[in-house]
């Protein structure tokens, strides 16, 4: 376990990050409520494939907690029974948590593999907890880490729980997607520690410290932070005009923006501005730092995606692209971050 715990934080990285990509292809297909419960659906452990499934039938047996709808209401079945020929609603109870009663196969089955891809994410982080206390003697930050991230997992669960309850509630979302950022922050700070304590010989690849490229880094990653959490009031937006006017009428997805879609917009240039005079510094000293490269193209992407969906009509995928770039962009930003200070760190040692 010692020697594969590298392999690990690095497959905890990844998992995170493929909830984040099934996080946004739910959003993109607006099928956030395709399971009205949590953590089964519609009182399945497997999702139903066909509405006649949840639809109420006379003459046929129920399990307790199967979901149905009926005359455009979700009962919840009491106990396990048999139906007679009338619906007796003694039997059951309202599905009081929120009253969206729609089933769409695709959906359903959307969320279902988002639920799926974070479960497979939590048997990954229980490696991760075990390896770390296996490591905690290398560095007593790996378990403090790990632990963190673990914990912030179960929150996301909670979280993930309480975002259907409440049908999809913009505040939650955003606290959502604002701790899966801090959880990737976690894992990174852990991979940069494992990666120093696995590899002794290991160098700092020649890199240069600079004050104000420091600087801008830690700007860089604050705007980062707050533009995504803006990016999910904006798309929340999106998803009510949607409700409002039909998935198929996405022209009217922007219509009469509030200041939240305008502040997103124009926030932009600030975050162009930071990351460019990063790369500009790092050209110039010639710090040596490769991923700003990696970060710029990222901007890049992020900015041709959020003009496509303004002025397109949101292409198909373009959402999710957005987001998981912007997701990775953090990241980046952020190891990039360790990175420059454990160089500053290197040349104090040197210098002492």
């Amino acid at each position: 376990m010692k020697n594969k715990f590298p392999k690990i934080v690095q497959l905890a990285i990844i998992s995170v990050y493929l909830i984040f990509l099934a996080g946004a292809i739910v959003r993109m297909t607006g099928s956030g409520m395709g399971c009205p419960d949590w953590p089964k659906c519609f009182g399945y452990y497997i999702p139903p494939t066909s509405e006649e499934q949840i639809t109420w039938k006379p003459n046929t047996t129920y399990k307790e907690g199967f979901i149905i709808i009926k005359d455009e209401v979700l009962f919840v079945a009491e106990q396990d029974l048999e139906t007679s020929t009338e619906f007796n609603p003694k039997n059951w109870s309202t599905y009081t948590k929120h009253d969206y009663n729609t089933f769409n196969v695709f959906h359903t089955w959307t969320e279902y593999i988002n639920r799926l891809v974070s479960v497979l994410a939590g048997f990954v982080f229980l490696f991760l907890i075990y390896g770390a206390y296996k490591n905690r003697k290398k560095d007593k930050r790996i378990p403090i880490l790990a632990y963190t991230a673990f914990f912030l997992m179960l929150f996301e669960a909670w979280l993930g729980k309480t975002v259907v309850d409440t049908n999809l509630t913009p505040a939650i979302i955003t606290i959502h997607m604002v701790v899966g950022l801090l959880i990737i922050a976690l894992l990174l700070w852990l991979n940069f520690i494992v990666s120093d304590s696995f590899d002794s010989a290991q160098d700092d690849k020649n890199y240069k410290y600079n004050s104000l490229f420091n600087k801008l880094l830690i700007v860089s990653v604050i705007f980062s932070l707050i533009q995504i959490a803006m990016g999910t009031q904006v798309r929340q937006f999106i998803d009510e005009q949607v409700k409002l006017y039909g998935f198929e009428n996405k022209n009217h997805s922007l219509m009469d923006p509030s200041f939240k879609f305008y502040f997103h917009r124009s926030f932009t240039i600030a975050i162009v501005l930071v990351n460019l005079g990063m790369f500009y510094l790092n050209q110039l000293k010639n710090l040596g730092y490769k991923l700003v490269n990696w970060i710029v193209f990222l901007i890049f992407l992020e900015a041709i995606t959020g003009i496509l969906m303004y002025y397109a009509e949101i292409p198909m995928g373009t959402q999710a692209i957005h987001l998981l770039a912007g997701a990775i962009l953090f990241g980046l930003q952020f190891y990039l971050w360790l990175q420059s200070r454990k160089t500053l760190s290197g040349q104090s040692s040197v210098g002492s």
